[in-house]
């Protein structure tokens, strides 16, 4: 387990209040695919008010004016390779010292050579989404067929061309089963990071089934076991974070009795641990998740520039075209509140892990139209007491 000597969430080093550490830019709604899970609800053309190559460049100026450390910043969409001045707008904010990604959609858009063009004009790291272990599943959440056959040799191509490869997956009741299949496909892929989204029900998205709060504390704690393999990341789940400091309290103890564990966690484990004895993975110091949330470190420009705490909480904070980002990030009412716990509502309201946590913003949203609710898929109860801070000490009274 974590030794206590090092932190087991990763506090970023610049003011949150003051300027993000990630910036996501869906700089265009058009996409071939029609993503069930997708919180946009995506055109074969480009919407005729998208920010255009000058607004990109005013963005990408915006977001280095909140100085150094630089926020990171990933180009998605849609499919980011719908629009002609992609390699322009990389090379752009490469030139203005940020640190660029790119989050595309597999498409026949998706070639090995746009892809070496996105490295030469400076992308760092590519997402590539992969929600199912067959085909079957994956052309079935994508939409159109073919699209997991496409996949696998553009991952190839991309850790080929020394791009970090981050896979993403969207976790529903519909394709938990085949998580230990698309672990094994990460590990084969050989990629850096695997990055396990919760669904929010908003956007097309609403269709699918969410899993239960039990289940997804299960596979919380299954992720915390995956992450001494290999590193993980969560998306609009936040309470990852609670389950980390949990578990490093808990030690060596078994974590299913110790926390009330159920089936879908000794199922999961299971089949880890049958990974592990078919192919030994190294062991590794699990990468520490990431003290961000949704306008607290975290930032959302959508294709007509109206700036979001997430890209599944529909609200704005404002428009690019009538503030600057950091403007609209720092003061706009919506952002200042997400940024302030004591405002947080029942049982996230309580919670002593309220301040590393936080709960889904976007969920709590999507289920109860407030912003500021309880997170309604964590399972966990507050025990009441001190408030936990990232290193698992009380923060001083």
């Amino acid at each position: 387990m974590m030794g206590h000597g090092r932190t087991a969430i990763r506090k970023v080093r610049q003011d949150v209040d003051q300027r993000p550490f990630l910036v996501i830019w869906e700089a265009t709604r058009a996409c071939q695919l029609v993503c069930q899970h997708c919180r946009a609800d995506s055109q074969s053309e480009p919407h005729p008010r998208q920010l255009t190559t000058a607004e990109g460049e005013r963005l990408l100026d915006d977001i280095a004016s909140f100085g150094a450390p630089s926020p990171m910043v990933v180009i998605s969409g849609g499919d980011p390779f719908e629009r002609e001045d992609l390699e322009h707008l990389l090379a752009y904010g490469t030139r203005a010292g940020l640190s660029m990604s790119l989050a595309p959609s597999v498409t026949p858009a998706a070639t090995r050579e746009r892809f070496a063009a996105a490295a030469a004009a400076g992308a760092k790291a590519v997402s590539i989404s992969l929600d199912g272990a067959t085909a079957a599943t994956h052309d079935g959440f994508r939409g159109i067929d073919g699209v997991f056959d496409a996949t696998l040799p553009v991952c190839r191509d991309l850790v080929e061309l020394g791009l970090r490869l981050q896979i993403n997956t969207t976790v529903t009741a519909g394709n938990l089963a085949e998580l230990p299949g698309i672990l094994r496909q990460v590990v084969d892929l050989r990629a850096f990071l695997w990055s396990v989204f919760l669904l929010v029900p908003t956007g097309r998205g609403e269709a699918l089934q969410a899993l239960p709060p039990d289940e997804v504390e299960d596979l919380l704690h299954w992720l915390v076991d995956v992450s001494h393999h290999l590193a993980v990341k969560t998306t609009e789940a936040p309470h990852f974070r609670r389950v980390v400091l949990q578990r490093r309290a808990a030690g060596d103890a078994d974590p299913a009795p110790t926390f009330g564990l159920g089936a879908t966690y000794r199922w999961l484990r299971g089949e880890l641990d049958a990974l592990l004895a078919e192919r030994p993975l190294p062991t590794r110091v699990p990468r520490p998740p990431l003290d961000i949330n949704a306008g607290r470190g975290f930032v959302f420009i959508d294709h007509i520039g109206l700036v979001h705490p997430s890209g599944f909480l529909p609200v704005p904070g404002g428009s690019l075209r009538e503030r600057s980002l950091p403007e609209i990030y720092r003061e706009a009412p919506l952002f200042r509140q997400l940024r302030d716990a004591s405002l947080l509502g029942g049982r996230c309201g309580r919670c002593e892990y309220r301040h590393v946590c936080g709960g889904s913003r976007s969920r709590a949203y999507a289920v109860t139209g407030d912003p500021l609710a309880e997170e309604p898929y964590c399972a966990y109860e507050p025990a009441g007491g001190r408030v936990i801070d990232a290193t698992g000490a009380p923060v001083p009274a």
